[in-house]
C-alpha cells in the first residue's frame, strides 16, 4: 500500500480482491472511474450533511437522534478521508502533468517526472481502497437490527439449540459493545426456546450480524440420546434492519391492536393480567405478538418496534427483488429454506457454506468469536458487488 494515507482503517480491510474492478475497453474503464467518483461525491455530500445536523442545537437535545446520526457519521468517516486525499491527489497530479506539458524549466521537470509514477499509483490505490468501502458503507450506516431465532426441525434439541445461538449472538454482542435486548422469548416444553426476538443496537451491527440470516444446522449427540447417536437439528436465523421511525411510516388506523393475557409457563401474572400486545398490520398481513414483560405499555413499545422492522423489511424483500440477484444475494435476505452454516461437534467445526474451503473452530464461534468468520463474507460479498458496479 501507499506510505502516504490519511486514514487507518481504509486499509485496515484486506486487500484480497485488488484488481477485481472489470476491465475492458479504456472508454469501458473510463464509465467505471467516472460512476465510482460520483458515488463517493455523494456519499461525501451525505457526510457533510450529517455533520451539519451533529451541530444543530434542535438536534442536540435528542439523544436518540444524535446516536443514530453518529453512526452513520462513523460509517462514513474513513471512506471520505480516503476519497478526499485521493482528490488531493489527483490535484497534484494534474499540477505536474502541466509541469510537465509546458516543459520550462529542466530541473523541475526532471524532479516531477521522478515524482508523478509514484504518485499515480499512490492514487490508483487509494481510489480502489475507497471502491472496497463504498460497496459496504450503507451496511456500516444501519445501527440496529432485529434478531429473529426459532427452533426448526430436531424436536426438544432444536430447542436447546436455538438457546445455544442466542447465547452465542449475546456473547458476540458484548464482545463489539452493543446494546442487546430481548424483545420476546417463548420458552421450549424440555428446556431451550421455540424462539426468540431481540433488538441489538450499536456501531457496524448490521455488518456484522447481518450475514446471519438463514438455517444453521448442528450435527451433535444430544443429551437425551442414550445409544450415542449424532442427530441433526436446526434452527433458522432473521437479521431484520430496523428502521428509524422516520424512515417508515405506520399509521395506527392500519393496525388492528389487540390486548390479552399473557400465555405459557410463567408466574401468577400470566393468564390474569391483559398485558400482551397483538398488533395485525392490514396492508400486509404482518403479525407481532409480544408479551415479554408485565407493562402493557413496554409490550406495546416492543410490538411496535418489531412491526416496523417485519413491515421495513417486507418492503426492503420487494425490491430487492426487482434487482439484480447479485446485490442481496447474501446478506440481508434472511432465506429460511437455505442453510448457510453447519455446526460439527464432533470435529469441534464450524462450516459457513458460502465460503468454500474454509472452517472455524466451534467451541470459539459459540463463545462469540465471530470476527473472523464475519470478515471472510463480507470480503466475499465485497467482491461481488465490486463486479457488480
Amino acid at each position: 500500500m501507499a506510505q502516504r494515507r490519511p486514514c487507518s482503517s481504509c486499509y485496515s480491510v484486506k486487500n484480497d480482491f485488488v484488481g477485481t474492478i472489470p476491465l475492458g475497453s479504456k472508454q469501458d474503464m473510463a464509465d467505471h472511474r467516472a460512476n465510482l467518483i460520483a458515488k463517493l461525491e455523494q456519499l461525501e455530500s451525505q457526510f457533510e450533511g450529517l455533520e451539519r445536523q451533529l451541530i444543530d442545537p434542535q438536534i442536540a437535545t435528542d439523544h436518540e437522534r444524535l446516536r443514530q446520526l453518529g453512526i452513520k457519521r462513523a460509517a462514513l468517516v474513513e471512506l471520505v478521508g480516503c476519497y478526499r486525499y485521493w482528490r488531493r491527489l489527483d490535484q497534484q497530479i494534474r499540477e505536474h502533468e502541466e509541469i510537465l506539458s509546458e516543459n520550462q524549466d529542466a530541473d523541475l521537470v526532471e524532479l516531477v517526472r521522478a515524482e508523478l509514477p509514484q504518485m499515480r499509483r499512490d492514487a490508483d490505490q487509494m481510489l480502489e481502497q475507497a471502491s472496497n468501502d463504498l460497496v459496504t458503507a450503507d451496511d456500516r450506516t444501519i445501527g440496529s437490527v432485529i434478531l429473529e431465532l426459532r427452533a426448526g426441525t430436531g424436536g426438544a434439541e432444536a430447542g436447546l439449540w436455538t438457546g445455544n445461538l442466542l447465547e452465542m449472538y449475546q456473547h458476540y454482542a458484548s464482545s463489539n459493545r452493543w446494546k442487546f435486548e430481548m424483545l420476546d422469548v417463548s420458552s421450549g416444553d424440555q428446556g431451550g426456546l421455540r424462539q426468540a426476538v431481540a433488538s441489538i443496537q450499536g456501531s457496524g451491527v448490521w455488518q456484522g450480524i447481518g450475514y446471519e440470516g438463514g438455517v444453521h444446522c448442528v450435527k451433535r449427540v444430544p443429551a437425551t440420546e442414550t445409544q450415542g447417536r449424532i442427530h441433526t437439528s436446526t434452527s433458522t436465523v432473521a437479521v431484520l434492519p430496523e428502521p428509524e421511525k422516520l424512515q417508515i411510516d405506520i399509521s395506527e388506523s392500519e393496525v388492528e391492536t389487540h390486548i390479552t393475557t399473557a400465555q405459557g409457563p410463567g408466574g401468577q401474572n400470566v393468564n390474569k393480567v391483559a398485558t400482551a400486545v397483538h398488533l395485525i398490520h392490514g396492508p400486509t398481513g404482518i403479525e407481532v405478538r409480544i408479551q415479554e414483560t408485565k407493562s402493557q405499555h413496554q409490550n406495546r413499545e416492543k410490538a411496535w418496534q418489531l412491526l416496523r422492522a417485519r413491515v421495513y423489511d417486507h418492503h426492503q424483500r420487494q425490491r430487492d427483488a426487482q434487482r439484480a440477484e447479485s446485490r442481496s444475494k447474501m446478506i440481508g435476505s434472511a432465506q429460511r429454506s437455505e442453510r448457510v452454516r453447519t455446526y460439527r461437534f464432533k470435529d469441534n467445526l464450524v462450516v459457513d457454506h458460502r465460503l468454500e474451503g474454509r472452517s472455524f473452530n466451534l467451541q470459539a464461534i459459540l463463545a462469540g468469536e465471530l470476527s473472523a468468520l464475519v470478515e471472510a463474507l463480507v470480503s466475499e460479498d465485497r467482491a461481488r458487488r465490486l463486479a457488480a458496479l
